[in-house]
């Protein structure tokens, strides 16, 4: 791996009580909204967030996910988030993040597949060229980190041997 080459890690938040589930930890859909919440500030950082919206009548909608519960997350924990883009172009973007407790170890890992859609059309359409170029960008910058063997295998990747744990 290059020098530099690092994940995007901007993202830290403190389990709330209200993602709490009867058992007194996260319930699984609080992770997909943490992961979200951690896309959405790269998102920002590539000038594609709510501004992009606004200003673009265009926005990047989830269209299919993949989160893998690893470890407990309790009230008052505080969790990071490590992302990469996996791969993109003009209308698409595959992202892979890990979900990390403060002592590094991973509580969920999430793949999230996203379309760039024209907001007024309702359909898909290319970004423009300034924003994709941004994406590209990032995407060569992380061309080089590892990729866990789980990556893209999907449910039961994990129980087959297929993946790590």
């Amino acid at each position: 791996m290059d020098e530099g080459q690092t994940p995007f890690s901007t993202y830290r938040t403190e389990v709330r009580s209200e993602w709490l589930d009867y058992n007194g930890h996260m319930h699984d859909s609080s992770y997909a909204i943490v992961l979200s919440d951690a896309h959405e500030e790269l998102f920002a950082a590539l000038g594609l967030s709510v501004d992009y919206r606004a200003t673009a009548e265009a926005s990047f909608y989830t269209v299919e996910c993949h989160i893998r519960y690893l470890a407990e997350c309790l009230l008052g924990q505080v969790l990071t988030a490590s992302s990469i883009v996996v791969a993109a172009n003009a209308s698409t973007m595959w992202l892979y993040t890990e979900l990390l407790h403060e002592d590094g170890r991973r509580a969920a890992t999430g793949e999230f597949f996203y379309l760039h859609v024209d907001t007024a059309l309702g359909a898909t359409t290319a970004m423009p060229a300034d924003r994709c170029e941004r994406v590209q960008d990032m995407l060569a910058a992380h061309a080089g980190l590892p990729r866990p063997a789980h990556l893209g295998l999907g449910v039961g990747a994990a129980r087959t041997g297929s993946g790590d744990a």
